[in-house]
């Protein structure tokens, strides 16, 4: 018999994005740039002052649109 304790969970549970410790924070330098890329393929603009919460949000629903995301 094998013992699993100490092993991570083969899944990572998402967290909603309004319980984000940081998700009022500026967005970071990458989700920026991702969002550049997703927004162009996608014809549309993204606002520079966004916060990591809704840089998150939106780059899910960029990535529906474009085909991008998993």
């Amino acid at each position: 018999m094998t013992d699993n304790i100490g092993q991570a969970p083969s899944e990572n549970a998402e967290k909603d994005t309004s319980q984000w410790v940081t998700g009022e924070e500026p967005m970071t330098g990458p989700q920026r740039s991702y969002l550049q890329t997703l927004a162009q393929e996608a014809g549309t603009e993204v606002d520079d002052d966004l916060t990591k919460a809704q840089a998150s949000e939106l780059i899910d629903s960029l990535q529906q649109q474009t085909g991008r995301g998993a």
